[in-house]
């Protein structure tokens, strides 16, 4: 730990200990039933995690809609977060970013059969989404793993291989949002980000500081990257190869993962780096063709993320008026040790088996 970090935590002691007693406190009046949790006879999934972000959520949100979708008819719920309006909102792949957060357009557009909507109320959301929605059979709630207000039937928990949980700390010296202990509330436990090659010996020490309870499985799970495709046009691709010079324009909770994958793969040119759900500026699109302007290479593109993509989708006309390069890098999440197909079936079996 660095001397900066030992530091953070000393400062922030005294707001951590409140923070943490304000906390426990909560889940406390939860567990004893003093604050009640709503429940509906319609299975409930949550994604979510113990920190403040950063661990794959969109991803993994997708990858079970790839799953289950052919199956069932899904809903996702999410807060929206960032967004410009309020309450209840059933989303629709024409609207932008600001209006409903860039995850759920995300969702929209690429699961066009989803029932994908926002709320700030999750509990009186899921009312809406039957009331709307009546075929609805399952609801997906994205980062909800802290909303207890709402019962959820099947907890999936993720933490990051390079900040797991059973590391950090409660806000403000750690980001963790609740004590590590909340973890046993969880039903699955995904590592996430890991890198593209780990060892038995590896799973078995993250195994050992998890310390999973006897119903809870530890899975491992890392990114697959895509073929960037072009902005305007997801039929052209192009490849990433070491000639390649990039500019990375991201707002994420973390970029390190996407960023070590590219120094692997291209010859890294430059990284516009800005917060999570950024919504970006008139003078950060200036600032973006200034630099590509002034890569002397022949072979440069801009490169962003799936998620960045829905809100630079807001200066579309600057885009195309400077003829920018813009490609988006698509990602799946995969699994080691072969455990996609337990890992499938353990939510496949939880929805069969699934009774109020």
């Amino acid at each position: 730990m660095s001397f900066q970090s030992i530091f953070q935590l000393v400062f922030s002691f005294p707001f951590t200990v409140m923070y943490g007693i304000g906390v426990a406190i909560r889940n406390q009046l939860y567990k004893y039933d003093v604050l009640r949790s709503v429940q509906y006879d319609i299975p409930i999934i949550t994604i979510g995690n113990l920190s403040t972000g950063g661990t794959g959520k969109t991803p993994h949100v997708e990858y079970l809609l790839h799953t289950l979708r052919p199956h069932l008819n899904i809903a996702t719920l999410s807060r929206g977060y960032k967004r410009n309006s309020k309450g209840f909102i059933s989303v629709s792949a024409d609207m932008d970013a600001k209006m409903v957060g860039d995850e759920p357009i995300q969702f929209k557009r690429k699961f066009r059969d989803v029932y994908v909507t926002v709320a700030e109320s999750r509990t009186f959301a899921v009312s809406q989404i039957m009331m709307n929605a009546p075929g609805t059979q399952l609801v997906l709630l994205d980062d909800g793993f802290q909303h207890r207000a709402l019962q959820s039937h099947r907890n999936i928990l993720l933490t990051t291989f390079d900040e797991p949980f059973t590391s950090d700390y409660l806000l403000p010296g750690g980001n963790l949002r609740e004590w590590r202990r909340g973890y046993r509330r969880a039903s699955t436990i995904v590592v996430t980000k890991c890198p593209l090659t780990i060892t038995e010996e590896i799973r078995d020490e993250y195994l050992e500081a998890i310390k999973p309870l006897p119903h809870q499985n530890v899975y491992f799970s890392y990114y697959d990257y895509g073929i960037p495709y072009y902005f305007f046009n997801p039929e052209q691709g192009v490849e990433l190869t070491e000639d390649l010079d990039v500019i990375l324009m991201c707002g994420l909770a973390s970029s390190d993962y996407l960023v070590k994958y590219l120094d692997d793969t291209v010859n890294f040119a430059r990284i516009l780096e800005f917060p999570d759900h950024y919504y970006y500026k008139q003078k950060d699109m200036d600032n973006l063709h200034k630099q590509f302007e002034q890569l002397k290479s022949k072979q440069k593109i801009i490169l962003t993320t799936e998620k960045d993509a829905v809100r630079l989708e807001l200066h579309r006309d600057f885009i195309i008026k400077h003829q920018l390069p813009i490609f988006i890098l698509p990602l799946e999440v995969a699994f080691h040790f072969g455990e996609k197909k337990k890992f499938d079936n353990e939510i496949k079996q939880f929805l069969l088996d699934f009774k109020v």
